[in-house]
């Protein structure tokens, strides 16, 4: 049969997925709980001759609700050969989800790194686990950059790991930012140095084009998804003192205005 591939999870960063893989001709079909122009958000339809299912929903309780409670997609959808992960999810929820699904669906952890920006151009940065051979015409259509890390579960603790120095980067860079706004340094003055010395990183250098650089903690907004994937790295059970700091610090974020 043809085969059919879904996106579950249109928001900031499915929406671009979505588009891309469309533009490069794939069959693919768009689901969210939400309206959203060119997604649907009937179920049934969604499921009906469903391949490959790519999910990029917030959490572990949106991914139980999509695949086995309100949408229940895993017993919907009786075509399905494949499960993409690409939410942002604790490494240690990815891995159990093996012995809740049949083996006859192969299971692959592909979480992302770009930010909307990156999505919308097709340029994201994949990490992936389990055998992404089998999707990679999917991942070339949606992303620059993939790095295959290993067995099923690698990448997503890539995908943490990274996170961790994301987090870092940002809730530092703000922090810097404010020092600066203290002292008397102008904020673009102080990026276009950090760009070129030591201090340099993605959310310093791209500081005017991240769409959520200058945003305050939300439950809803990517610093609020930040929050959740320092949380999904600690089961890694690590010394998680300078983690949980920082975490901290990007929940306590308020809005920063443009100078």
């Amino acid at each position: 049969m043809d085969q059919i591939i879904g996106v579950a999870g249109c928001g900031r960063m499915g929406a671009g997925m979505l588009a891309n893989l469309r533009k490069a001709g794939i069959n693919t079909r768009g689901f969210d709980i939400r309206d959203i122009p060119n997604v649907g958000n009937d179920i049934d339809a969604f499921c009906d001759g469903l391949t490959t299912l790519i999910t990029v929903v917030r959490d572990a309780s949106e991914t139980d609700a999509l695949l086995f409670n309100d949408q229940a997609i895993v017993a919907r959808a009786p075509h399905l050969e494949t499960l993409v992960i690409s939410s942002t999810l604790s490494p240690g929820y990815v891995k159990a989800l093996r012995a809740r699904i049949s083996d006859e669906v192969t299971l692959i952890d592909a979480p992302m790194s770009g930010a909307q920006i990156k999505a919308d151009a097709g340029t994201l940065t994949f990490m992936t686990g389990g055998d992404a051979y089998k999707i990679m015409p999917l991942l070339q259509a949606m992303g620059q950059d993939i790095h295959h890390m290993g067995a099923y579960g690698a990448g997503m603790t890539a995908k943490v790991l990274n996170n961790l120095l994301a987090a870092s980067n940002t809730a530092m860079t703000r922090l810097v930012l404010e020092w600066a706004d203290a002292t008397g340094v102008e904020e673009e003055k102080l990026l276009q140095l950090i760009h070129t010395a030591s201090g340099q990183n993605w959310f310093a250098s791209g500081y005017n084009e991240i769409e959520f650089a200058r945003d305050g903690y939300a439950p809803d907004n990517t610093i609020g998804i930040l929050v959740k994937d320092v949380e999904a790295a600690l089961d890694l059970g690590r010394d998680t003192t300078l983690p949980k700091a920082v975490q901290q610090v990007i929940y306590n974020l308020k809005p920063r205005d443009k100078p």
